[in-house]
């Protein structure tokens, strides 16, 4: 099993960004969670398949609308 966890900067809170990102999660067959940081980022933790992963972090890095990504820093285990 890989994982990966991805921190969003941008415009990504209170915009619908995690409900967004979950539903990403299901649509790829990912196990996974996204949770605001106090610090105005996005947490986003998933795992399962590398190709759906690297899959999530390119939908990440172009920002599901209404939002606004800037960045996203990404950890990478196993075959992720």
């Amino acid at each position: 099993m890989s994982r990966v966890r991805a921190v969003v900067h941008g415009r990504v809170q209170g915009v619908g960004f995690r409900a967004a990102t979950r539903e990403r999660l299901g649509v790829l067959g990912l196990d996974g969670e996204a949770a605001n940081l106090p610090d105005g980022t996005v947490e986003v933790v998933a795992t399962g398949r590398p190709d759906a992963l690297g899959d999530l972090v390119a939908w990440l890095r172009d920002g599901p609308t209404p939002g606004r990504v800037s960045g996203v820093d990404v950890e990478r285990s196993g075959d992720a």
